[in-house]
C-alpha cells in the first residue's frame, strides 16, 4: 500500500465494471484515484436510468438482463466490497432452454463438478443422448478438453464453430438449442463464432470450474443493487468519482505524467487506465495522438464491435402465468433470444406488478441486422412473445 505522501495520482477512464474494478483495486492500495465516466451514472453496459411509464410510475430502465454466473469470481469479489454475503444477488433455480420445434432443456439437474458437468448434460439432455456421444469423433473432439490461451486462438480462431461441430459429429438437435442459445448470448451470430471462441466458452462454463451453469441476478435494478454502493465505497476510500465527464484525450507530458482532457478542463495524473468499451477506446485513442506506439494504436483502431442488440422491456397490464420461468433462453424464434419475467426476482418490478396486477417482461434480440428498423424488430419480438406466452 502506498504511503499518502508517495501515492500516485491515477486517472481511470470509464465507469463500467472494468473501470470500477480498476479504481477499487488502486484506491484500496492507496493510490489517489479519479474515475471519469461520460454518462450520468456508473455501470457502463450495466448502467440504469430512470424513466416514467404511462401510468405515472417512475421505474429503472437498463440495457437488459445480465446473468451473474458463479464462476465470475473477480466480479463477485468486487461486489463483496459492499455486500460481503452477496445478499443483493438472488439465484435462479434453472436455466431453461426452448426451441421453436418444441425441444426443451435445462441445467438445474446437471452436476456442477467437471467432467461430470459435461457428461451430465449429455446424460440428462433430451437433445443429446449417449447414442449421439458414441457417434462423435473422439479424436476431433479432443480440443474440448485442452483449452489454453493464447494457443487456442492461434490454432482455432480461423475455423468456424459450425465447421468444428461438423468435424466432431455434434448432434443437430443440441446444436440448434444449446449451441445457438449460448452463441447468441455472447452477442455473436452462430455462423460468425469461431471455433476458438466456442472452445473457450465450453471450457469456462463446463470444465473450467465446479460452479455449474446456474447463475444469480440482482434483486434490485443495477444502480441500486450494485453501482450506487460501489461508488459510495470508492468515495469512502478517497477516490473522486466524476460522472457526466467525457474524456476526449490523454496526452503524455515530457516529465512522464499524463494530461487528461475533459470538457471541464485538463487534469494531470501520473498514470491512467483506459477501461472503455471498444467504441470509447477507439475514440479516446484517436483523440490522443501522442499516446502509445504506432503498432498499439493500429491494433486499437482495428478492433471491431459486436453486432447490434435490442432490449425491449414491456410493463404489461396483465400477469404472465405463474409457472413461467424467470428467464428462458429461446432458439429458432426468428431473432428472439430470451424472455425474462422481472418480477420473479427484481424488487422494483415485483412491487410494480403487485400494485398494478401486471407483469414486467423483457425481450432480447442479439446480433440484430444493422440495417433493420428498430420499431419493426420490436414489433416482431412482441409477436414472438405472444406465440410463446399466449397470455401476454
Amino acid at each position: 500500500r502506498f504511503e499518502r505522501r508517495d501515492a500516485p495520482s491515477v486517472a481511470v477512464v470509464g465507469g463500467g465494471i472494468a473501470g470500477l474494478a480498476a479504481a477499487t483495486a488502486l484506491a484500496e492500495r492507496g493510490a489517489r484515484v479519479t474515475l471519469y465516466e461520460r454518462e450520468a451514472s456508473l455501470g457502463g453496459r450495466l448502467a440504469g436510468w430512470p424513466t416514467r411509464l404511462a401510468d405515472g410510475s417512475e421505474v429503472t430502465m437498463s440495457r437488459g438482463f445480465h446473468a451473474f454466473f458463479r464462476q465470475y469470481y473477480n466480479l463477485r469479489g468486487l461486489l463483496r466490497r459492499t455486500d460481503p454475503a452477496l445478499a443483493r444477488l438472488t439465484p435462479l433455480s434453472d436455466y431453461p432452454l426452448r426451441h421453436c420445434g418444441g425441444a426443451t432443456d435445462g441445467f438445474a439437474r446437471v452436476p456442477r463438478t467437471p467432467p461430470w458437468s459435461a457428461l451430465g448434460f449429455v446424460a440428462l439432455s433430451p437433445t443429446f443422448g449417449w447414442r449421439d456421444l458414441a457417434a462423435m469423433d473422439p479424436q476431433a473432439a479432443l480440443p474440448l478438453l485442452d483449452v489454453r490461451v493464447p494457443e487456442v486462438y492461434e490454432r482455432y480462431d480461423g475455423i468456424g464453430a459450425a465447421e468444428f461441430l461438423d468435424r466432431i459429429g455434434f448432434p443437430s438437435a443440441a446444436r440448434h438449442l444449446a449451441f445457438e442459445v449460448f452463441s447468441r448470448s455472447f452477442f455473436s451470430d452462430p455462423g460468425e463464432l469461431s471455433a476458438a471462441e466456442l472452445l473457450l466458452m465450453f471450457h469456462i462454463y463446463f470444465l473450467g470450474s465446479s460452479e455449474g451453469l446456474l447463475f444469480d441476478v440482482p434483486n434490485e435494478p443495477f444502480p441500486q443493487a450494485l453501482w450506487h454502493p460501489l461508488g459510495a465505497y470508492l468515495r469512502e476510500l478517497g477516490a473522486e468519482v466524476r460522472t457526466g465527464t467525457a474524456v476526449h484525450g490523454v496526452d503524455p507530458c515530457p516529465d512522464g505524467a499524463l494530461d487528461v482532457r475533459t470538457d471541464d478542463g485538463t487534469f494531470r495524473h501520473q498514470a491512467a487506465v483506459l477501461a472503455l468499451d471498444v467504441r470509447g477506446l477507439r475514440r479516446t485513442v484517436a483523440g490522443s495522438p501522442g499516446l502509445g506506439t504506432a503498432a498499439w494504436r493500429e491494433d486499437i483502431a482495428g478492433l471491431r464491435t459486436a453486432p447490434p442488440f435490442l432490449v425491449s422491456r414491456l410493463w404489461l397490464d396483465r400477469p404472465v402465468d405463474p409457472g413461467r420461468a424467470g428467464f428462458l433462453g429461446t432458439s429458432g424464434f426468428d431473432g428472439l433470444d430470451n424472455i425474462s419475467v422481472l418480477e420473479r426476482w427484481e424488487g422494483e418490478a415485483a412491487r410494480w406488478a403487485r400494485r398494478t396486477g401486471g407483469s414486467v417482461v423483457e425481450l432480447h434480440a442479439y446480433a440484430v441486422d444493422g440495417a433493420a428498423r428498430r420499431e419493426e424488430v420490436q414489433e416482431h419480438l412482441t409477436a414472438k412473445l405472444r406465440e410463446i406466452y399466449p397470455e401476454t
